[in-house]
């Protein structure tokens, strides 16, 4: 059923797979944006110092 209306609407495979590329590509090219604006915020952010834990008295 679900091929038939495909198919009425005039949707072929060769097309559906074109538009699920397409949309994996868009959903590749978002992750490495994402990365790239993760490193140039961890390049800007100055490098917190390391804490030292504090000793606490157990009676």
């Amino acid at each position: 059923m679900v091929s038939e209306l495909l198919e009425e609407s005039g949707v072929d495979r060769e097309k559906l797979r074109l538009a699920k590329r397409q949309i994996l590509e868009g959903v590749i090219l978002l992750c490495r944006w994402q990365l790239e604006r993760m490193e140039e915020t961890e390049a800007a952010e100055p490098k917190p110092r390391a804490r030292r834990g504090r000793r606490i008295v157990v009676e």
